[in-house]
């Protein structure tokens, strides 16, 4: 009899290959063994995170979004009019316009689905559901995606972090592209194998980026990293359905990035007291906030 409980990418292949399902279901199967919910518990509470995920970029884009500090407001509305001159192309710019505004819509204080987090919550929503739009998925085919995401961020949150303040936002916008990705390529056919290899390249990729909210507000440069971080599972997940595999294992690369966590100074960590947050131009937004409160 198969268990599925699982806390690594090696122990979660080992699963899907012995009983032959895909990532998705075997979050699924797990769930289902902790006797929490039934399945259709999940899918509704799946299809309810899916639902304020689609909604959050709809008020991003359609709505105008203004922060109160006035460091970001309706750059997802410039990206998204652009759409037809941008370089990479309409679908992906859509992805990642989309992605900038569920920040835009969490940095002005409306409502999100933290996947994994608030500073991150753009990625997976943009990629699972442009995607979705753009080629027909069906409902339960974007819950699936959402299982696999889960799967994702349940092992690097095991493992690692999901915190900028414990990880850098290699632990945020990364996990988060890396959720995605493995989601995505899932959702075009991908096996279990290709999706670890779709999120440890999303991973790599960020290696070592630190956390640095200017005035410490998830608004900059939080909301344009979630918009690479888009970009980077969208590549990642190309990469892979191309033939391209991670020479290193995911579990190994969520090991090592949480030891990068581990040896990053405090500074660099959420703290706002390093890197972009450090510069003249931050520190002179940071008195200006602290003025006006």
């Amino acid at each position: 009899m198969i268990e599925y409980s699982f806390s690594s990418g090696k122990e979660l292949l080992e699963i899907c290959h012995a009983a032959q399902i895909p990532i998705s279901e075997a979050a699924v199967r797990r769930e289902l063994e902790r006797e929490e919910m039934d399945r259709g518990e999940i899918m509704s509470e799946m299809r309810i995170d899916l639902e304020v995920m689609r909604e959050s970029i709809r008020v991003g884009l359609e709505e105008q979004q203004i922060s109160i500090t006035g460091l970001m407001g309706e750059d997802a509305d410039k990206l998204m009019a652009f759409t037809e001159s941008a370089v990479m192309g309409r679908e992906m710019t859509r992805i990642v316009a989309s992605a900038m505004a569920v920040t835009e819509v969490n940095a002005s204080m409306g409502r999100i689905v933290a996947a994994p987090t608030a500073g991150a919550s753009g990625i997976l929503p943009a990629v699972l559901i442009q995607y979705g739009d753009e080629h027909d998925l069906s409902e339960d085919q974007l819950v699936a995606g959402l299982c696999n995401a889960g799967a994702i961020g349940m092992i690097i949150a095991h493992n690692a972090s999901l915190a900028g303040a414990s990880g850098g936002c290699q632990a945020e916008t990364g996990s988060a592209a890396a959720m995605a990705a493995s989601a995505l390529t899932e959702l075009r056919g991908g096996t279990p194998d290709m999706c670890l290899h779709a999120a440890a390249i999303a991973l790599k990729n960020v290696m070592g980026l630190v956390c640095d909210p200017v005035a410490g507000l998830v608004e900059c440069p939080c909301i344009k990293r979630n918009a690479i971080g888009a970009a980077n599972a969208v590549l990642c997940s190309d990469m892979v359905m191309a033939g391209i595999e991670s020479v290193i294992p995911f579990d190994e690369v969520v090991t090592a990035m949480r030891n990068v966590g581990r040896m990053m100074h405090p500074d660099l960590r959420e703290t706002a007291r390093g890197g972009l947050a450090a510069t003249p131009t931050a520190q002179r937004i940071a008195q200006k906030i602290r003025n006006y409160e």
